[in-house]
């Protein structure tokens, strides 16, 4: 280290001497043998968990976590609820994941198990939408969506509704328990078991027609897996928002290292800037010694308000989620104080240090411009794209086709071949269509016919009638008279209606001397 002054002031030298020269440096300072356990440089390894009670505050950015809370929050508890027709044969739930029938509906999408593909493309793109937001602006994800940042903000608004503002839950938590602490705890306690419930009683309804499932849910009539997946949901939504809170955000969840890994000096980031607010100091000795304090008058507000707890001040932390109630805080002061505004504001380190240098300030936006928020927003939008354009081409016909293998061939009587294979017609309609399978590239004396066609009726095309948003399963056989050869041929799906869909699956014909 180049500079030990700061370390030398946190841990002063006592005690029986032990050698930190190689780590940092001959000046490094001595430190307590009793020391060695709590960690580096005399600090504990572990901090017991302190208890947040932050303070409520007004302002844009703490508007702007309110509409982010009740629209997020709207949308999930709501959806389950909201009807959609898609026609007598399919269901009328807007968003459903219908795990019976492999099927996940989104309004007027629909996917099948071998659409996978739009899955995963969905996938793709919310990774790389959670890239383009932190190369734009930082943790915002954390900040505002992250489920675990909304329902902690929730249930710090239960807090405040039942205890009172910051002060009065600090004194309640230190006051000793009695008939009104008990009932205020149990009351907020059960309120926060109504919101996990409600919480992990909609995941559910995703899974099944919402109405039917409260029904039974509540009847004793609902399948075990649900009730069991209410419980799990339901405890982890009471501990982990009402008791671990910052501490999920801070120890369990990885996303805050990966983002860390991602921001540099360009990242525009919730930033206390040092150059315009050190050397802190009351107003009272600013007023006296204006040449030797800077703005920030060390009232606290920024960290009164954070939902982890921490200290802007002291620089970037794995702690700071970026929500901005800081700013709120901070500006509020500055106006009362008379001072501008900005002292903690959305900046990236380029624009700090060309501030502290005297350049004029540049708009946060600016930012933004930058090749990789453009090649995250490019790749973003060509997956969309992508995926669109395969939602709107897709067919609702589909043919898959899969041979015999034992045997590969049955050789008849009269020299004829026969081969039999397994065909899954897919109507991807809501109703029921009549379907034609045709042979093709096949010799004109081939015929084909299933299990609900005798051998007398058999031809190269037959009909079949396919329910609606089913795979229908049909045994085919087809043969080729004696002396005619064939390699591969394929089957014709096509439905009889006045869209015409087509589909082909090329297939082999076994037969003597092509094995």
């Amino acid at each position: 280290m180049a500079d030990n002054t700061e370390l030398e002031r946190r841990v002063p030298a006592a005690g029986k001497p032990r050698d930190w020269a190689g780590a940092l440096g001959s000046s490094a300072p001595e430190i307590d043998a009793a020391d060695a356990g709590h960690g580096f440089l005399g600090s504990d390894l572990y901090e017991k968990g302190k208890t947040v009670h932050n303070k409520r505050i007004d302002g844009s950015f703490r508007r702007f976590k309110w509409l982010v809370m009740l629209v997020t929050l709207a949308i999930y508890y709501i959806t389950p609820w909201i009807r959609w027709d898609r026609g007598p044969y399919a269901p009328d739930q807007a968003v459903l994941i219908d795990l019976a029938h492999r099927r996940f509906y989104m309004f007027d999408i629909e996917i099948w198990p071998h659409e996978f593909y739009f899955v995963a493309g969905m996938l793709i793109m919310a990774g790389l939408g959670l890239f383009l937001v932190t190369s734009a602006v930082g943790r915002a994800w954390c900040g505002y969506a992250c489920p675990q940042t909304v329902w902690t903000d929730l249930f710090q608004h239960v807090d405040r509704f039942i205890d009172g503002d910051r002060n009065a839950r600090i004194r309640l938590d230190k006051a000793p328990w009695g008939p009104a602490k008990i009932a205020r705890r149990s009351g907020k306690w059960a309120i926060y078991l109504v919101i996990s419930l409600l919480t992990g009683g909609a995941w559910i309804l995703y899974f099944a027609d919402a109405p039917t499932l409260t029904r039974e849910f509540f009847t004793g009539e609902a399948a075990l897996v649900a009730y069991a997946t209410v419980g799990i949901l339901t405890g982890t939504t009471f501990w982990l928002g009402g008791f671990m809170r910052e501490q999920v955000c801070i120890y369990m969840c990885p996303w805050p290292r990966i983002q860390t890994a991602m921001l540099d000096e360009k990242s525009l980031i919730v930033t206390y800037k040092d150059w315009r607010g050190e050397q802190r100091g009351s107003l009272k000795k600013a007023a006296k010694n204006p040449d030797q304090y800077g703005d920030c008058i060390d009232c606290l507000q920024c960290v009164a308000v954070c939902p982890t707890g921490i200290d802007i001040r002291e620089g970037q932390q794995i702690g700071c989620i970026t929500c901005g109630l800081c700013i709120d805080a901070c500006d509020k002061v500055m106006a009362e104080v008379g001072r501008p505004r900005g002292l903690i504001d959305y900046a990236t380190l380029e624009q700090c240090e060309a501030e502290a240098a005297g350049a004029p300030a540049t708009p946060a936006w600016k930012a933004l411009m930058r090749p990789r928020t453009f090649i995250y927003f490019g790749a973003w939008g060509a997956i969309g794209a992508a995926m669109l354009f395969a939602l709107g081409t897709r067919t609702h016909t589909d043919l898959t086709v899969s041979p015999d293998r034992n045997p590969p061939f049955m050789l008849l009587k009269d020299g004829s071949v026969r081969n039999a294979y397994t065909l899954r017609l897919r109507n991807m309609e809501a109703r029921p269509r009549d379907m034609e399978v045709a042979l093709t590239g096949m010799p004109s004396g081939a015929v084909m016919w299933t299990e609900a066609v005798s051998l007398e009726n058999a031809a190269p095309v037959q009909v079949i009638a396919v329910p609606a948003n089913e795979t229908k399963v049909v045994r085919a056989y087809v043969m080729l008279p004696p002396g005619e050869r064939a390699d591969s041929f394929s089957f014709r799906l096509t439905s009889l209606d006045e869209q015409r869909e087509q589909d082909i699956a090329t297939t082999t014909f076994a037969m003597p001397g092509n094995e």
